[in-house]
């Protein structure tokens, strides 16, 4: 079982809370509900009377001499000695790279601290609304050795923490609200605070942006961060991921779904939205009126895989300090090849490490109750308040 609460959940012991998911009821319409399909090339063909004649020989122990054994189907995930599918894109990893805990780097998304360095590199990236309607990323880097330079980083948000124990990841800020503090003392939480004892090791500070903006770690910091404070540097044995990603020689396409060329997850600050690239086969990410760019590459950041995750919240306080609800499970609409399809989301505690919720990983289901397949490659999360369900735009 996991220790204490959360904010979300002393919230609404405290008596303030208002269900806020009128909205949700919109999913449930007829009409919106559509299948995940997998995309398989050719579909095997009816058996022929011939083949039936002869499988009908073969069992009766009447089959020629000169008849050739069937192969064996070839297992299409089959990789070389020494390599892996990742955790986090399923796509084949050196096994030292896919058997070490990524990391959870809180990214800087205002507009000041744009932009980002090392974004590309992160194979998986959310997104979640923080106090005044602005936007805080999270970044879960698996292959991160070649960077001198990630960030900028921000401060902790507890629902962020929640999130990256999915991955089993070393969670890595810069500071946090007060609301995270609990939580970040427990014992299952690994994390690298800029504010703490491994700050001085893990971070470092550039000269070209101004404070809060210029905040960065490195491959190096992040290796001297981890040995210091003696972190568990694999994944515990059992480990399994998140996502379920189809075989390597499938695309999903959700055909039969809804279009999804253009996506805006209606955040209110930044506005950002994803155009899908027939070219690349990928969708596009854009924020503040402009394609969003890493800095290191100069190259516009593009996913595989989008999905908008609807979530239960409540507003904490005055200043507007805002609580996720993790663990109770929503709505989801899966994105990929320009087309859309709607599921459910919930925390697998069947497969949560010691029993701990906190650490059981959300899984994505079809509307039939089947755990929806995604596509290999990098994949874009948006946390979206369940209030703003009708504001979405999926075209």
């Amino acid at each position: 079982m996991k220790a204490g609460f959360s904010a979300f959940e002393r919230y609404k012991m405290k008596g303030r809370f208002k269900w806020i998911a009128a909205a949700a009821a919109v999913i449930l319409c007829v009409g919106l509900l559509f299948a995940c399909k997998k995309d398989k090339g050719k579909e095997q063909e009816d058996i022929s009377e011939s083949t039936e004649a002869q499988a009908q020989a073969q069992a009766s122990g009447e089959e020629g001499e000169s008849e050739p054994a069937r192969a064996e189907e070839e297992d299409p995930n089959k990789l070389e000695d020494g390599m892996m599918r990742s955790y986090l894109s399923g796509l084949p990893v050196d096994e030292k790279i896919g058997n070490r805990r990524p990391v959870a780097i809180m990214l800087n998304n205002l507009e000041a601290a744009q932009p980002m360095s090392g974004i590309s590199k992160a194979d998986v990236v959310y997104e979640y609304v923080v106090e005044g309607g602005i936007t805080r990323l999270m970044g879960l880097f698996e292959n991160y050795d070649d960077l001198d330079k990630i960030g900028s980083v921000r401060s902790c948000r507890e629902y962020f923490v929640y999130t990256a124990l999915e991955f089993d990841a070393i969670y890595m800020h810069f500071g946090q609200a007060a609301y995270a503090v609990d939580l970040l003392a427990q014992d299952y939480v690994d994390n690298l605070n800029g504010l703490g004892e491994a700050g001085d090791t893990c971070f470092y500070r550039t000269t070209d942006r101004q404070a809060p903006h210029n905040v960065y770690t490195s491959a190096s910091g992040i290796e001297a961060g981890i040995k210091k404070l003696g972190y568990r540097e694999d994944h515990y044995d059992g480990y399994k991921g998140k996502f379920k990603f189809c075989d390597l020689n499938e695309v999903v396409t959700n055909e039969g779904g809804g279009s999804a060329k253009h996506i805006e997850p209606d955040y209110k600050i930044n506005k950002p939205w994803f155009d899908y690239n027939e070219k690349t086969g990928k969708y596009d990410r854009y924020q503040y009126g402009a394609p969003q760019i890493d800095e290191l590459t100069g190259e516009q950041l593009s996913y595989d895989n989008i999905i908008l995750q609807y979530n239960k919240w409540a507003q904490l306080d005055q200043k507007d300090y805002l609580a996720f609800d993790c663990h109770s499970g929503g709505i989801i609409q899966y994105c990929t090849k320009g087309m859309f399809t709607i599921g459910t989301w919930r925390r697998d505690v069947d497969s949560a490490k010691d029993g701990n919720v906190d650490m059981a990983p959300v899984r994505y289901y079809d509307m039939d109750g089947n755990e929806i397949e995604i596509n290999n490659g990098k994949t874009f999360v948006c946390v979206i308040q369940d209030s703003a369900l009708e504001d979405i735009v999926l075209e």
